[in-house]
């Protein structure tokens, strides 16, 4: 069954035996006990994706300054600036856009006695992260080696994703951006200099069909069977903004249980699951007259439909009227959030 689901119900988890959670490099600032949390929690809910970004180490300080918020397909300019805080010499420096995909996973650990028994068990929640792409850049050129006290400055041109994904918090998994610098050090650790990148959903990718979030999902009125259900605002819905569902349903079952208009979330994440994020009640009876409306508030930070590296989230506007003994009478669409 759907369940009812708040990103914001979990506190921090700074603590929790010996379990932590791991991300590579930029996205390592949280790496610990905080990406980790007991059975049945999320420690994800809390953190914010510009967290998890280290914006520097080794012998450079700096900033990347982007010019304007990025979108998938565009393009991404801005300055960097840096200074070498001590002396640097490496095989060679290059600008990156990275992407992170950060999970929770559900793990288990048993000890067994000789005869087989059960001494010990355990159950918690981890993070772990690995990068989906790590795209190099030849330009700007940016020096390898530098003196202590030497600063450069530069202009970048780069890509965003062609396709996505977007930046996005599902709650039980995060994908998220970089842009950094990293200078490769012979027999030592990489220098880098770091900023998180949110990168938008790009809607025209959505009316274009591209990947599985397109088609029915942006369409005014989508027909099941003798009934219609009708978004009359504007698609795709932005996130924090309300959306206007109208549904016409000339077969749905009779009576005085009530009905419900239900916004719901999908998702493959590992640890995800199926919510409802907005609901409204409704006279079952309007059903079938043609005057069932409801105003669905998509909730603020909402992450964007989407597919790609391998996570997918999607939506859909769920038509349901509650049956006496009997299973639940339900129609539905797909619907895109941006």
């Amino acid at each position: 069954m759907p369940v009812s689901v708040s990103f914001g119900s979990f506190g921090p988890f700074h603590s929790f035996g010996s379990h932590t959670g791991t991300a590579p490099s930029p996205f390592d600032a949280l790496n610990g006990p905080r990406l980790a949390g007991p059975q049945g929690s999320h420690p994800l809910h809390s953190v914010m994706a510009q967290e998890l970004v280290r914006t520097t180490d080794g012998a450079i300080s700096g900033e990347i300054v982007p010019d304007r918020p990025a979108r998938v397909g565009e393009g991404i300019t801005g300055t960097i600036r840096m200074t070498a805080t001590e002396s640097v010499a490496a095989h060679g420096a290059v600008l990156r856009l990275v992407g992170l995909r950060l999970d929770e996973i559900r793990r288990s650990d048993e000890d067994r006695d000789s005869d087989g028994n059960v001494t010990r068990s355990e159950q918690w929640v981890e993070t772990q992260g690995k990068l989906f792409v790590q795209d190099a850049f030849i330009e700007p050129v940016i020096p390898a080696a530098l003196e202590p006290g030497a600063t450069w400055e530069g202009r970048f041109a780069v890509p965003a994703p062609p396709l996505g994904p977007p930046s996005a918090h599902l709650g039980e998994s995060i994908i998220a951006w970089a842009l950094e610098v990293r200078w490769d050090i012979p027999r030592g650790s990489d220098h880098f200099v770091a900023v998180y990148l949110p990168v938008a959903q790009h809607p025209d990718l959505l009316r274009a069909g591209v990947g599985k979030q397109g088609g029915m999902s942006l369409m005014d009125s989508v027909a099941i069977g003798d009934s219609t259900i009708a978004v009359t605002s504007p698609l795709p819905a932005p996130a924090g903004a309300e959306m206007v569902v109208r549904v016409v349903w000339p077969s749905a079952p009779r009576g005085s249980r009530p009905a419900r208009i239900e916004l719901h979330r999908r998702t493959n994440a590992p640890n995800g699951a199926e919510g409802i994020i907005a609901t409204a009640t409704i006279d079952p009876a309007m059903l079938s007259s043609g005057a069932a409306e409801a105003r669905l508030l998509v909730p603020a930070g909402s992450a964007p439909s989407f597919d790609g590296a391998g996570l997918e989230i999607n939506y859909v506007i769920r038509v349901l009227v509650d049956r006496r003994f009997r299973s639940d009478a339900a129609i539905e669409r797909p619907v895109a959030i941006v």
